[in-house]
């Protein structure tokens, strides 16, 4: 069964960034994702990642059409 949640040290090695850039993106509601239990761990669902994943492409793509239309 695939992991539906992911840790913040999950999104941070998928990612490649720092576990305080992986918080970042949660508390400034970049990537969504839930608190839990006692101590409010945070949480992100697997698919969360992959829509914030591809956004950063689209963002991306868009921002690269742009700058080269500045140029030309």
């Amino acid at each position: 069964m695939a992991t539906r949640f992911l840790t913040l040290a999950d999104v941070s090695e998928i990612l490649n960034v720092s576990g305080a850039q992986a918080y970042s993106l949660v508390r400034s509601g970049d990537l969504p994702a839930i608190q839990i239990g006692g101590r409010l761990q945070w949480r992100v669902e697997a698919t969360e990642l992959e829509r914030y994943i591809e956004r950063m492409y689209a963002e991306t793509r868009a921002r690269t059409v742009a700058q080269d239309a500045d140029q030309h």
